[in-house]
């Protein structure tokens, strides 16, 4: 055994190695580089000092008699961990839910009113009345648990996304998670019990108070944002884009097939679980992005007064009605998108498709499969074409795809609109 003395700041600490080459390593967090070498015991080499937050390390040629050894080296690491992780695990869970939520409406209210479905018959009664009943019932309840999730959000979400700016992003992205597993814990207990449908709402009431998706999509963004400068920034959004692609193809394949096989109590579960190890996962491994933190009331109206400061700023060129307008144009598009997702399952299961779970899956997957062709396309056509021609582009993409499906009597047609 050796014994080795390093001295830093004016302390002398002593430490044990042996020949084997082990290292030790001490400072103080606030000694600067140039003195922790005039401070160094004979003899020791300073190989790398990090910042003020960590610690330098230390080699002293005393402990490294043995060279057959390397000497390890103690070091502290942050990391690269951002939140792409957090936007594909909560975009699987989304996408596993969503349409087993409607297949489940479906089912529950057919029984209730004593309809055994269509299929049963060969999918060849077209006129059935129960079956134009079961359609109305469950795009109604649709509707319902939209609507309660979306309008409790709409106050929730412009709440907390001008709180971050504040108090950091990594609590507006633990909360929605947090709401989002009592939601999934409320469906379980409703599917358990086989309660009535009306419960449901209010698990989408508890997932909306905590911002629901929306607050995760606004934190991820404004994460990658705050951590990026211009150049890099439109790259991270795109792997952001194909994060939500990737992950609600695997997820609807999943949910499909797992459904079909074993119901839908299994695949709920499966949601429960991610969100909650997401949350454990931006609770012990994403760095805060938002430097200067400083302490601010969540439950004050200058969280919306901020956000209505942004569409109240003069501007040239029209800058305010331009925002607006953008604005507007954005909620119509998300409205339509978001809107279309569980009435194109509602057909899908109906006269004459009578789409079996897998199938729904199969078609679900297709439908995100957008995500990343469009991000090639986007890469393409901005080559040639301003930005606004692109979104023109779009625009009539998506009113043919929707035509598609609104004349589509084989599946073969469903799968071309959702191309």
């Amino acid at each position: 055994m050796s014994r080795v003395t390093v001295r830093l700041g004016g302390e002398q600490r002593a430490g044990r190695g042996v020949s084997s080459g082990r290292v030790h390593a001490w400072a103080r967090p606030a000694l600067s580089a140039a003195a922790l070498r005039s401070e160094l015991s004979p003899g020791c080499i300073l190989l790398s000092a990090m910042s003020d937050n960590d610690l330098p390390d230390v080699v002293c040629p005393e402990m490294a008699a043995d060279s057959s050894n390397k000497p390890r080296l103690r070091r502290c690491y942050t990391g690269r961990v951002t939140v792409e992780p957090v936007l594909f695990l909560a975009m699987f869970s989304m996408a596993l839910q969503g349409p087993l939520t409607t297949q489940y409406l479906w089912e529950r209210l057919s029984a209730d009113i004593g309809y055994n479905g269509s299929r049963s018959e060969g999918c060849t009664n077209s006129t059935s009345p129960l079956e134009k009943d079961v359609e109305s019932l469950t795009s109604h309840w649709s509707l319902y648990l939209n609507l309660s999730g979306l309008l409790v959000g709409l106050f929730s979400v412009t709440l907390l996304g001008p709180w971050s700016d504040q108090v950091g992003r990594r609590t507006i992205l633990i909360v929605p998670f947090i709401g989002l597993s009592l939601q999934v814990v409320v469906y379980l207990v409703v599917m358990y019990q086989e309660l009535h449908v009306g419960y449901l709402i209010l698990g989408r009431v508890i997932g909306g108070i905590t911002g629901d998706f929306n607050l995760i999509l606004a934190g991820c963004f404004a994460y990658i944002a705050d951590v990026t400068d211009r150049p890099s920034r439109t790259f991270r959004v795109a792997i952001l884009e194909a994060c939500l692609g990737i992950a609600g193809m695997i997820a609807s394949i999943i949910g499909g097939h797992w459904r079909k096989v074993q119901g839908y109590i299994n695949p709920f579960w499966l949601a429960f679980a991610v969100y909650v190890f997401t949350a454990f996962y931006v609770y012990f491994c994403v760095k805060e992005s938002v430097k200067d933190r400083k302490p601010s009331r969540l439950f004050t109206l200058g969280h919306y007064q901020s956000v209505f400061h942004v569409f109240s700023l003069p501007g040239e060129n029209g800058r305010r009605s331009k925002l607006f307008l953008y604005s507007l144009a954005f909620l119509l598009v998300v409205t339509v998108h978001m809107g279309a997702k569980d009435l194109i399952v509602i057909y899908e299961l109906s006269f004459p498709l009578c789409w079996e779970s897998d199938l729904i899956g199969y078609g679900s997957a297709a439908e995100h499969l957008t995500y990343l062709s469009s991000l090639a396309g986007l890469r393409v056509f901005q080559l040639c074409l301003a930005d606004s021609w692109v979104a023109e582009m779009g625009f009539l993409s998506n009113i043919s795809g929707l035509v598609v499906f609104s004349l589509a009597s084989t599946t073969e047609i469903m799968f071309t609109g959702n191309g």
